[in-house]
């Protein structure tokens, strides 16, 4: 199903992560972070050793050569009920970088959201699900620098059981989250019922 109910709520539906994401881990010291295993999830995150890191610098466009994602980034902050926004509807094609949160290459889980769909099909990361562990995330920043960063797992999880610790919790190493929604549509509630989440870390530059 694709409409223009689908695709609105789709707006909705990304903002619920940020409903139960801020204010738990965006602020926190990376230097205080915990042994990944206390966040649960893939045990392939646990042991990311710290890495390199890059200075912080915002990101302008994102590229999966895998899934053929190529798009600009723009920032996005908070609602004034505390949810994450999105990038608006009409520029479903384009990410969004949380920028309360780490920047892309610097050290800490720096968060980028993206829509599934819109009123006319395919958006920014209808394809997300479908990348694999080992693929590459080229972040272009503002500095001019391309972070590099290798793919570690993949999850989809019920929206109501959004893994805030995993996506913002502080970490050490220099961490990518990607965000979107996946799942089956639900029909009396209209939004997707699960979040596609991957979990990236840097490996270098180019």
């Amino acid at each position: 199903m694709r409409g223009r109910d689908r695709g609105l709520l789709l707006a909705a539906g990304l903002a619920v992560i940020g409903a139960v994401a801020v204010g738990n881990g965006v602020r926190s010291n990376v230097s205080s972070a915990r042994p990944y295993s206390d966040y649960g999830g893939p045990r392939v995150l646990w042991r990311i050793p710290d890495g390199p890191a890059l200075p912080p610098s915002p990101p302008t466009r994102i590229e999966i050569p895998s899934v053929g994602v190529r798009a600009r980034v723009m920032p996005v902050g908070r609602n004034r009920d505390g949810t994450v926004e999105v990038p608006p509807f009409e520029h479903s094609d384009v990410a969004g970088w949380y920028k309360h949160g780490p920047a892309p290459g610097a050290r800490g889980p720096s968060v980028l959201l993206g829509h599934y769909d819109d009123t006319r099909g395919p958006a920014v990361f209808y394809r997300l699900h479908k990348v694999k562990p080992g693929a590459k995330v080229r972040v272009t920043r503002k500095d001019g620098r391309t972070a590099v960063f290798r793919v570690d797992a993949k999850e989809q999880v019920p929206k109501r059981r959004f893994p805030r610790e995993r996506v913002y919790g502080a970490v050490r190493y220099a961490g990518l989250r990607l965000v979107t929604c996946g799942g089956a549509f639900n029909h009396r509630g209209r939004t997707y019922r699960d979040n596609v989440i991957v979990y990236a870390h840097l490996v270098g530059e180019s």
